[in-house]
């Protein structure tokens, strides 16, 4: 998506009227500028967010916080995408100043992914407000648990103002990482799709995983985990360039995590991560293979597309459109096997020897890899994650808040 587009999807999502925003859902950052801002007096903040950081009636944290007057803000801090959301997958982001409230901006997506101690400096506490997706690879909760670790070394406090999961917190699927495959895209031994808030990750972190910040999470309250976003009554902010609606959550696991077998996945088009398919590939064929399957709560549609940018740019593609018809028991990250099964069977799978690292890094084990690579069934594949799915189901427990 193109900056004035995302800018635009944004500012119209902030734009609703009051009563098309009615939800009996508060967020964490609703309480926060409610009642627990007064915990603050005397103490100086800095806010880690970007424009997904918006209270249950549109307005940004930062600036809710700002207009508040009465709140001490040294800094903002901005994630991957950047502190307003404008730079694209990947791209480094600069510090600057913030020109709606005057604040500076530190980057956490530049020369240092950790707040240093000059970034903190003067910093009381840090308030993080984030909208993730539930998905491992997502990089905003590797950048709290970053936010985190300075935290303890610096001897900071850590506000994590809780957010919906809005792929829901039931459904667990995907391979557990392998911390031999520890990276920005996955820090931790937490599957693919983990089921868990920001918040409920962030005492899994502190507690499990030996950070030891001192935290507090402020929770929801009308969440529940069979919850959808559709289920929130909240309205959509992107959360990056290529999240751009709120239903782009539940196929990201499906087809962002194909690309590197061959699989083109529609990023560059109007609907990124809703396609899967490529050059030469026969739609019909495809979509009938994957229908074969029987996988719960989607459909496929053969479909063409072009793509604008990446390596397909300006080529014609064919393969199929991804339609989630019940997105409470949609597998997504199964579907990513499926699709990369279906492929193998037409002959378009292939991993390129300079791939091979990158797509291991993206399911946080080679074993995917190596099990498609030697024939192995998609069920095989799937059967194969499910004791360490119930190993972390068990482990989760004791930090889950809902």
């Amino acid at each position: 998506m193109k900056r004035a587009t995302f800018v635009a999807a944004a500012a119209a999502s902030l734009a609703l009227p009051s009563a098309a925003r009615a939800t009996q859902l508060v967020l964490g950052d609703d309480a926060f500028v409610r009642d627990a801002w007064r915990e603050l007096r005397g103490r100086t903040v800095g806010i880690v967010t970007n424009p997904s950081g918006v209270l249950s009636t549109g307005e940004p944290l930062a600036d809710a916080v700002h207009r508040n007057g009465q709140i001490a803000v040294k800094a903002l801090f901005g994630p991957e995408h950047g502190i307003r959301g404008a730079a694209g997958a990947g791209e480094t982001v600069g510090s600057s100043i913030d020109e709606k409230t005057g604040l500076p901006v530190h980057s956490l997506y530049g020369p240092t992914r950790h707040p240093t101690a000059a970034m903190l400096d003067g910093i009381d506490v840090l308030l993080f407000d984030i909208q993730d997706v539930g998905a491992r690879p997502y990089t905003y909760v590797s950048t709290m648990a970053y936010v985190m670790e300075s935290a303890a070394q610096y001897g900071k406090e850590v506000w994590v103002l809780d957010r919906p999961n809005p792929i829901g917190g039931v459904q667990l699927d995907g391979p557990v990482l392998d911390p031999k495959f520890k990276s920005f895209i996955g820090l931790y031994p937490i599957p693919e799709r983990h089921g868990m808030t920001v918040g409920e990750l962030a005492r899994l972190f502190n507690e499990q995983f030996g950070i030891g910040c001192k935290l507090r999470v402020i929770p929801m309250q009308g969440w529940k985990r069979e919850m959808l976003w559709a289920d929130t009554g909240l309205r959509w902010v992107p959360t990056s360039p290529n999240i751009p609606y709120a239903r782009t959550t539940l196929v990201y696991l499906a087809t962002g995590l194909v690309d590197e077998g061959g699989v083109n996945n529609g990023v560059g088009t109007d609907r990124p991560f809703e396609y899967a398919g490529g050059y030469g590939v026969d739609p019909a064929a495809f979509r009938d293979v994957l229908a074969a399957r029987r996988i719960p709560g989607v459909e496929f549609e053969a479909a063409d597309w072009v793509p604008t940018k990446g390596f397909w740019s300006g080529k014609t593609l064919h393969g199929v459109a991804i339609n989630v018809t019940d997105p409470h028991v949609f597998p997504s990250v199964r579907t990513a096997i499926e699709l990369l099964a279906a492929a193998r069977a037409q002959g378009k799978y292939h991993v390129p020897a300079s791939h091979e690292q990158i797509m291991d890094r993206d399911w946080g084990t080679d074993a995917v890899r190596l099990a498609l690579n030697a024939g192995a069934s998609a069920d095989a594949i799937v059967a194969s994650w499910q004791p360490g799915l119930a190993a972390f189901k068990s482990l989760r427990s004791k930090y889950l808040l809902y």
